[in-house]
């Protein structure tokens, strides 16, 4: 691959919704569709332009230049235009806007797909796929739903968004309040997407929780927040602690039983700590809870002596405050290790009557317990579907493992 395609490539990755979220921005004349067509053109120009004039020394200044000039011309060409665009200068198409128009407007835009006309579920897909940039299929995952069903959810988000005239802007400080929920809900689903093994090289996506970590920071900085905030930025500060951590050196995915505590980020834990304080209220969210368990890890000396009773205390009190699927499964290898083994195992088999029979974690749990209670024929049954479950290479390599030593 050429330095040019890897450029736009990466480019792409970084840059696409931001792009599209900001030609939505300059005219309400621009539905989502056109938006998408538009920096789509600008990416095949720039693959074009760039192999005979190189790569620009600010490429994302670059694209958002064309894009625009795209999109004026675009307009131009409706017999209803009425150019919105006089209070600004004449664009010199050589100019190079700088990068960080993008960046700038990262928080702004998070609020504004959070926009109160579109559902919770339309307000958390469309901002995983503009504003984190994620693709079709790692929000399914993310959400625990189909590929089908993201996209029959963004199609319906963005006929909504066209059919009411919703236009994507920011919000007034009035209605931040209002819509901080969404906000925190999608960043601790961007953080967890990255908080995953990548295909690929199988490395930690570690920008994806880096930039949910500067979200968050900022709304506390800027005061657009509540406790639910700290206790969100608490534990995503105890999960950032143990990153290093997840992946050997030889590449293999290191499970918590496993993971070498001296590679912990003590900084981030004492932050971590520092913030779960600062949460205390009367009310507790599901972010103080989780915070909280993610706290006992973070400071239990070793697997073994980490304080697991107190742990499935926290998660029962979690699933009556938010019933999920995904915390029964860690509440029940709770249970498992706090000598509750019956009790974790028929919890684990109620959840194979779920949409978690399909999932990966469910199967590999499952399969490493029966390993670990000496019940092989089990254990190889369910780490071989666990094995089909998965397209991340370190997750087959960490089952394939297991299965060895059956």
């Amino acid at each position: 691959m050429d330095k040019e395609q890897q450029a736009t490539d990466k480019l792409y990755k970084s840059h696409f919704g931001k792009m599209v979220t900001a030609m939505l921005q300059f005219s309400r004349d621009i539905d989502i569709e056109t938006a998408e067509d538009l920096v789509q053109d600008a990416f095949y120009a720039a693959l074009s332009s760039w192999k005979h004039k190189g790569i620009p020394d600010n490429p994302a200044g670059w694209m958002y230049t064309v894009c625009r000039n795209n999109a004026i011309n675009a307009l131009k060409k409706n017999k209803s235009f009425k150019n919105p665009f006089e209070e600004y200068p004449a664009i010199n198409g050589e100019a190079e806007p700088d990068e960080n128009i993008f960046d700038d407007r990262k928080m702004q835009l998070l609020f504004a797909c959070s926009h109160p006309g579109l559902s919770a579920k339309m307000q958390v897909v469309i901002t995983l796929k503009y504003v984190a940039n994620l693709k079709t299929g790692s929000i399914a995952k993310a959400l625990g739903i189909t590929i089908d069903g993201v996209d029959k959810i963004l199609a319906r988000a963005k006929q909504r968004i066209k059919m009411e005239n919703i236009f994507l802007k920011e919000p007034t400080p009035q209605q931040l309040k209002i819509r901080l929920p969404v906000v925190h809900k999608i960043i601790y689903l961007i953080f967890n997407e990255g908080y995953k093994a990548s295909s690929g090289k199988e490395i930690i996506r570690q920008e994806l929780c880096e930039e949910s970590l500067i979200m968050t920071k900022s709304l506390l900085d800027n005061h657009v927040c509540n406790s639910d905030t700290a206790a969100l930025y608490a534990l995503l500060l105890f999960n950032a602690a143990r990153l290093s951590a997840r992946i050997t050196p030889a590449g293999e995915l290191s499970d918590l039983g496993e993971q070498d505590r001296t590679l912990w980020n003590d900084d981030l834990i004492a932050l971590g700590s520092y913030y779960l304080n600062q949460s205390k209220c009367s009310t507790i969210s599901s972010y103080h809870y989780e915070a909280a368990i993610a706290c006992l890890h973070c400071h239990a000396k070793s697997f073994a002596g980490t304080d697991w009773t107190s742990i499935t205390q926290l998660y029962r009190q979690l699933l009556q405050n938010n019933p999920n699927p995904f915390i029964e499964l860690n509440y029940a290898i709770a249970l498992y290790y706090d000598s509750q083994k019956q009790k974790a195992f028929d919890a684990l088999h109620d959840l194979q009557q779920t949409f978690l029979d399909q999932s990966y974690l469910l199967h590999a749990a499952l399969g490493k317990l029966y390993w670990q209670e000496g019940e092989y024929h089990k254990s190889d049954l369910h780490l071989t579907k666990a094995l089909s479950l998965t397209n991340f290479q370190v997750e087959k390599d960490f089952v394939k493992k297991m299965l060895v030593k059956n």
